[in-house]
């Protein structure tokens, strides 16, 4: 029976320290104990004086701090339901889907930058810029069927619907995953809710704004989905070789339909490599597009001739273009350096740049297929007329304007000059080349397209007068003073797919490679803005043609005519 009072009397304790809590942070109220204790003579229990008492209809605590609280317990429900919502988009937020011959997994996963990836191991990813969202689509490529595979093989008739079949597949896989990532986010979102408040009605609020957010995402993606990225997609891995086996870029513009077929025809090329673990079959170029490569600022690094001899069987370049600093001394001792160039399998167009001497132009004029253009001199060579100037400046021994940027302009007004004069004359050049850009932005006006390199970065640009400005990165990854960099520079080339009929740009791949050091491989397909915009490719009136000339005759200025049909040149 002592147990009692004991226990009365704890409690009275609890009692009083959480009167004497409240009373610190907030202050006692006009009903609260201490102040109803309070004697008449202004001290209350103990003696302690009496606190005056307050305003009844003024806020307890203020208004910063139940506002600074509310701000806290949002932000802890949003990190909830975000965090919630990964985890189970994580643990069943995926579907199992066949697509054609393969089976796929498809998942979405939270992203700064949306868009699509589609994962083929071992043969590296593609993605696409499909839309703008805090979701990305990954399709992961499992495994590809042995019998569907193997019955598309056999039955190649069926290759005529396997577009229809793909989107279907894919089309019943959006929708399933859709259905399942909704019940993910919102299961992921409840669960942690009850874990971290432990009350039903919390965690069905942050259910409910899971499903919120989720909905929120999807109509973004909708909003911005972009059907025409499958226009420019990004490879990497082995599938860095898929936009030379998915046709020519005019096709690609004009024909978006041939274009899935091709895709399609890509798939089918893939199961045949898992199937019989070989290469890819070769692609065979289209009579109608021109290929050119173009390379830029090699500074001596002997790994660049395996890269480019490389890229013009794969993709059966027409002609090289070299806007310069392919040395880095310019010195005879170099001179060397430069024989691979001779069994590359191409015409070689080139340029001087800023490390490249009078000694290096030389000898390369020596090779039977190198045409060194300077001086605004012209040469029709691989179905185009190409025009170009050297650089005005030698870096190594600090002659000439050394980088005046004035020098440059004047040097790329004299080639505009050259440019007009050659219009003028019925010979209209197709493409410019200088190794300083502000030696090409001067052409502005006087051709279409107009290459040049020197700042080891690419850059694309639409000129105000309508020319096109390309500037490529570095084919030799800044040459072997790339290893004083903190990171290895990446190696650059473009191939840029002309239309034989206008000689103007349809559409071009820019390849990267790993620096020193580094295996990775990159390709990315890009097409001109009009073309988009238009719809197909533009197409310009041809100048007025008159006799043909020889393709690889080279010329110091304007030749004869400009051909109406040229012949497909021999690589």
């Amino acid at each position: 029976m002592v147990r009692v009072p004991f226990r009365a009397a704890a409690d009275r304790v609890r009692h009083r320290l959480s009167q004497l809590v409240r009373t610190k942070s907030t202050g006692p109220g006009p009903d609260s104990p201490e102040a109803d204790s309070a004697g008449p003579g202004g001290s209350g229990p103990g003696g302690r004086p009496e606190r005056a008492p307050k305003d009844p209809r003024a806020p307890r605590g203020g208004g910063a701090a139940p506002a600074r609280r509310r701000a806290l317990r949002a932000l802890g429900m949003l990190a909830v339901v975000v965090l919630g919502a990964w985890l189970g988009l994580l643990a069943v937020g995926s579907v199992r889907t066949p697509v054609g011959p393969m089976d796929t997994n498809m998942t979405l996963r939270p992203s700064l930058t949306g868009g699509s990836k589609i994962n083929i191991s071992p043969l590296g990813a593609l993605e696409l810029d499909s839309h703008i969202a805090p979701l990305r689509l990954d399709v992961d490529v499992d495994r590809l069927d042995p019998e569907r595979s193997q019955t598309l093989i056999d039955q190649p008739e069926r290759f005529s619907n396997l577009q229809e079949e793909v989107t279907r597949d894919v089309a019943s896989g959006t929708r399933e995953l859709a259905v399942r990532s909704c019940v993910a986010v919102v299961s992921g979102a409840v669960a942690l809710g009850l874990v971290v408040y432990r009350r039903p009605r919390r965690a069905l609020a942050a259910g409910g704004l899971a499903l919120a957010l989720l909905a929120a995402s999807g109509v973004s993606a909708y909003a911005t989905w972009n059907p025409k990225s499958v226009l420019e997609p990004k490879f990497s891995g082995l599938l860095s070789s898929a936009p030379s086996l998915v046709g020519d870029a005019r096709s690609i513009v004009t024909e978006f339909d041939l274009y899935q077929r091709e895709l399609a025809r890509l798939v089918t090329n893939v199961t045949k490599l898992y199937d019989a673990t070989s290469t890819l079959p070769v692609y065979q170029p289209d009579p109608g597009t021109i290929r050119v490569l173009h390379v830029s600022d090699i500074h001596l690094n002997p790994a660049a001739w395996h890269i480019i001899a490389s890229l013009v069987e794969q993709y059966e370049i027409d002609v090289i273009v070299d806007s310069g600093d392919t040395m880095d001394h310019g010195s005879a001792a170099e001179n060397g350096f430069l024989d691979p160039i001779r069994d590359l399998g191409a015409p070689y167009v080139w340029v001087r740049g800023n490390h490249d001497s009078p000694v290096t132009q030389a000898y390369l004029k020596k090779f039977e297929n190198v045409h060194v253009l300077d001086d605004g001199a012209a040469v029709n060579v691989g179905g185009l007329r190409i025009a170009g100037t050297g650089d005005v400046s030698f870096t190594p021994d600090r002659t000439g304007p050394g980088g005046n940027k004035g020098a440059a302009r004047l040097e790329g007004m004299r080639l505009a000059s050259a440019l007009r004069d050659q219009e003028r004359a019925g010979t209209p050049a197709d493409i410019a080349v200088a190794h300083d850009p502000n030696t090409a932005r001067e052409t502005d006006g006087t051709v279409p397209l107009v290459l040049s390199g020197h700042y080891h970065r690419r850059i694309n640009e639409q000129l105000k007068l309508g020319t096109r400005l390309k500037v490529e990165g570095s084919t030799g990854g800044g040459g072997l003073r790339a290893v004083q960099n903190e990171k290895p520079e990446k190696v650059h080339a473009s191939v840029l797919y002309m239309d034989r009929s206008t000689r103007r740009l349809q559409a071009w791949d820019e390849i990267t490679l790993g620096g020193l050091g580094l295996t990775t491989a990159e390709v990315g397909r890009h097409l001109p803005e009009e073309n988009l915009k238009q719809g197909g490719p533009s197409s310009p009136t041809p100048s007025p043609s008159s006799s043909p000339s020889s393709p690889s005759s080279p010329s110091s200025g304007a030749s004869p005519g400009r051909p109406a049909a040229r012949p497909t040149p021999s690589p």
